[in-house]
């Protein structure tokens, strides 16, 4: 018995969509219009519920919330489902908090399709960094405060090894995802690499979202800081001297422009 090729099904399409950081408003027209048509949308444990509800009612849902040491699908099986899915002929909508190229692990999940010979688009979001930062009317470059800026995972392997010397102090910014459950080891490392124990630090929490908390304190109170304020995933830390000027910066800014 022969197959017809024709009942063989075209290979589908993995669109690799940045949710931005919370806020539905913040989303680009393009990650809008496909989470909109989508029939199947691979999604993030972070990714906000009224983004989720913006999916077709007929969609399937599918979530691979990661958590620390506890993941509802480990990387492999989620870069297996996306080609799984692709290649019986659907075009996948794979949602993440924040850019997906931006620790989302896109470009693992891309690499896997490409292998599979499953074709990708990279669908770009707002950032946590840029996304949290605006909201809390943090300016993480300024003239007088920062002209570098760095990004580091707080959660990931091999930590204690890492050289962050150089990252943070004067005329730099650090901006520090995933650093919530490692608060500690941030601190204690960042000190013994040379940063002073005040150099300002802010957490932003739930950027975007109508939870958000903005909370301060100096570096050498950061861990405490987490813990006594029971601080939630997703959050932001952002070091250096722009967390403290934050709201002299858009006080002139904004007489200025009323001039």
């Amino acid at each position: 018995m022969t197959t017809n090729p024709s009942h063989t099904p075209a290979t589908g399409k993995v669109y690799l969509v940045g949710a931005g950081p919370g806020d539905p408003d913040l989303l680009t027209l393009r990650a809008a219009r496909l989470l909109m048509s989508a029939s199947l949308v691979v999604h993030d444990g972070l990714v906000d519920p009224a983004i989720l509800s913006m999916a077709r009612p007929s969609a399937r849902l599918v979530s691979v919330a990661k958590a620390r040491s506890r993941h509802t699908m480990k990387q492999e099986e989620i870069n297996a489902l996306l080609v799984r899915e692709a290649l019986a002929g659907k075009d996948v909508v794979r949602l993440k908090g924040g850019d997906p190229f931006v620790f989302g692990r896109g470009g693992e999940e891309a690499e896997a399709c490409r292998a599979a010979g499953v074709a990708v688009e990279v669908v770009p979001g707002i950032s946590s960094a840029l996304g949290a930062s605006a909201a809390a009317q943090i300016p993480l470059t300024h003239r007088d405060h920062a002209s570098i800026v760095s990004f580091v995972a707080g959660q990931c392997k091999g930590l204690s090894d890492q050289d962050w010397s150089g990252l943070a102090g004067k005329g730099r910014t650090l901006v520090i995802f995933m650093g919530l459950a490692t608060a500690a080891q941030i601190t204690e490392k960042l000190i013994a690499d040379g940063l002073a124990p005040d150099v300002p630090v802010a957490v932003i929490e739930k950027a975007t979202r109508a939870d958000m908390r903005v909370l301060r304190s100096p570096l050498a109170g950061l861990s405490q800081l987490v813990e006594s304020q029971k601080v939630q995933s997703p959050a932001l830390i952002v070091i250096g001297s722009v967390a403290a000027e934050a709201d002299n910066t858009i006080r002139a800014v904004a007489l200025e422009a009323v001039k």
